[in-house]
């Protein structure tokens, strides 16, 4: 019973620092719980997905990052661009207005 509380503890945290970093929380929830200790350690390591720059497809116009070999959409083959878009964590949110 100790085991399955220690496991559920560690696949929340997991699933949770996995999904603060653009992933899968079920994915990282399930890895976590599987391998407690370890499944964590490998969560704090993932990189961060908002942090990668990013590419457009030239056939369907489709935004992937710049890692990604193959467009998703269109399955075109996409090579290393020439101008790359910012990651998604530099867009800057506007500011509310005050009134």
């Amino acid at each position: 019973m100790g085991y399955v509380v220690i496991a559920l503890c560690f696949g929340l945290a997991g699933g949770i620092v996995g999904r603060i970093k653009g992933s899968s929380f079920w994915l990282w929830f399930l890895i976590s719980a599987l391998v407690p200790f370890l499944g964590l350690l490998a969560a704090l390591a993932y990189r961060y997905e908002r942090d990668e720059p990013r590419r457009r497809c030239p056939r369907c116009g489709r935004v992937t990052k710049v890692y990604d070999a193959l467009c998703t959409r269109c399955g075109t083959e996409l090579d290393y661009p020439e101008e790359l878009i910012e990651p998604e964590s530099w867009e800057r949110v506007p500011a509310a207005r005050e009134h």
